[in-house]
């Protein structure tokens, strides 16, 4: 029987594990990080053939109350082949319930008023 130094098999783990901070600096699967701002909701809309951008427009105006009730607001960056794009402003912003007003609140809504509208992401 044929037996292995414990030095030999940690040696081999080692070679084996890649640091967090090696996978992190991967450039091939880094990924882009983008930040909108306020002034993002005047850029041109994309994708817009399958979603009326009035009745959107008038079904964010009715939730909006709800949000600024609580100190939040949002703003509506654009859509993309169903897609709506938000972003999520003020209290709303930073609120660790924001993911559930996003999706139980708000595609919710849109999903039942405005025809086309697939899903709702919060950039």
């Amino acid at each position: 029987m044929e037996t292995t130094s414990n030095e030999d098999h940690v040696s081999d783990q080692t070679q084996q594990t890649t640091s967090p901070v090696a996978a992190l600096a991967d450039t091939e699967h880094a990924a882009t990080i983008t930040i909108a701002s306020p002034s993002d909701a005047d850029a041109p809309m994309s994708g817009e053939s399958s979603i009326d951008k009035a009745l959107l427009e008038e079904t964010l105006e009715y939730i909006r109350p709800a949000l600024q009730a609580d100190g939040g607001d949002l703003i509506l960056l654009g859509t993309n082949e169903g897609t709506v794009n938000l972003q999520l402003v003020g209290a709303c912003g930073g609120c660790p319930m924001s993911t559930m007003t996003l999706t139980a609140g708000i595609e919710r809504i849109l999903q039942d008023r405005v025809p086309g509208v697939v899903e709702v992401v919060a950039v």
